[in-house]
């Protein structure tokens, strides 16, 4: 999350096309670090493997872990298991159950360049209503991404991903809360620039996008309240009303062949 900058703005930084693939490689590492933890969660494993797991392809790709450090943040991921929606530590001690609706956030650092990507998936059989909520939050990245075109405004995008989960709750039968207060962000050189990204609000306003504007579209729903809690650790983000949550993300670019997603293996 990075703090409304949009204003001073009229258009989204843009990155040469050269830049772009420079950050489709750290993309790319991240994707990889994404596609490991996946495949290792499991009933009794714990978030601080998927961590371990996270930082060394990281590292063995010639990469540095974003959110390691970042402003004292101690892990390579975060791991926001059922109702923590983000910035869950990754600890030895939480071991995955059967049921657990878990989301993923990482970050790498090739060359200079950030690449940040987010995925949610269940632990064995989840529920419907978990299953239903994965899907629409990942329906809503996917609306964001699509308006992710030269013309359009930020609020196009925001737009974009609010009638994304909106449509979703109709064709899934249920309704969905859009997280109050956290989205998506510019990122470059750093992890999070301006501008913000509300993944709710009204088209046609903030600054354009144009051929090289790069944005993380990251959604967030829950099952019930759009209000969050911020635990003792002054981290982890759970819903104030203790319905799980979801999370999705790609770095995404704007070009003029249409949207680039820079966070694919």
């Amino acid at each position: 999350m990075a703090l409304p900058g949009w204003r001073s703005r009229r258009v989204v930084p843009q990155r040469s096309d050269g830049e772009l693939d420079a950050m489709a490689a750290a993309g790319a590492v991240v994707a990889a670090a994404l596609h490991a933890v996946r495949a290792a969660a499991g009933p009794g494993v714990s978030t601080g493997e998927l961590d371990r797991i996270a930082e060394a392809v990281i590292r063995d790709a010639g990469a540095t872990p974003s959110f390691l450090g970042y402003h004292g943040y101690p892990a390579s991921i975060c791991s926001s298991v059922n109702d923590r929606v983000v910035h869950g530590i990754p600890a030895a001690t939480e071991t995955l159950r059967d049921g657990d609706l878990v989301s993923v956030d990482c970050g790498a650092i090739l060359d200079g360049w950030h690449g940040d990507s987010a995925i949610t998936f269940g632990v064995g059989a989840v529920s419907a209503d978990d299953e239903a909520l994965s899907t629409a939050t990942r329906e809503s990245l996917q609306a964001g991404i699509a308006a992710m075109v030269p013309g359009n405004r930020l609020g196009d995008v925001s737009h974009a991903i609010e009638s994304g989960t909106r449509a979703a709750g109709t064709r899934l039968g249920r309704a969905f809360g859009i997280v109050a207060g956290y989205g998506g962000h510019g990122i470059g050189r750093q992890m999070h620039m301006d501008p913000f990204l509300p993944n709710e609000g009204p088209p046609g306003r903030g600054p354009r996008l144009e051929h090289g504007s790069v944005l993380a579209i990251e959604p967030m729903l829950t099952l019930g309240t759009a209000e969050t809690v911020v635990l003792d650790d002054e981290w982890t983000v759970v819903t104030a009303d203790g319905s799980r949550a979801a999370h999705w993300e790609h770095t995404v670019a704007v070009t003029n062949d249409g949207p680039r997603i820079l966070t694919l293996a």
